[in-house]
């Protein structure tokens, strides 16, 4: 289960050590999510610890700006989605076997 955070973007640099900018860089490109509710001088960081640690991962031990940690988070994500089609195409393919198996006398032609 997910576990959500929220924080202002000076402490989520402070706690993570990226910087300000570079967190309002990630928050342009899609990969922060922001607080619905924040109307405030500066808006709130809400989400996954685990995304927020992986972000200053990428950033500290690659050396990665914010364009190169966009371009590693979009082929995570589609690998993720072709990892999910390729268990779903391999049950689908398991579903049809033992279909074929308990019908003997249905033929391929």
């Amino acid at each position: 289960m997910p576990h959500y955070i929220t924080l202002t973007f000076r402490d989520c640099a402070a706690t993570y050590g990226l910087s300000e900018a570079a967190l309002h860089e990630l928050a342009d490109l899609g990969w922060l999510r922001l607080s619905a509710e924040a109307q405030q001088p500066e808006p709130l960081i809400e989400d996954e610890a685990d995304h927020l640690a992986r972000l200053a991962r990428l950033h500290h031990e690659l050396h990665l700006a914010p364009e190169g940690i966009d371009l590693i988070l979009t082929m995570r994500r589609r690998v993720q989605q072709l990892q999910y089609e390729l268990t779903r195409q391999a049950a689908r393919a398991a579903q049809l076997e033992a279909w074929i198996r308990r019908h003997p006398a249905t033929d391929a032609e």
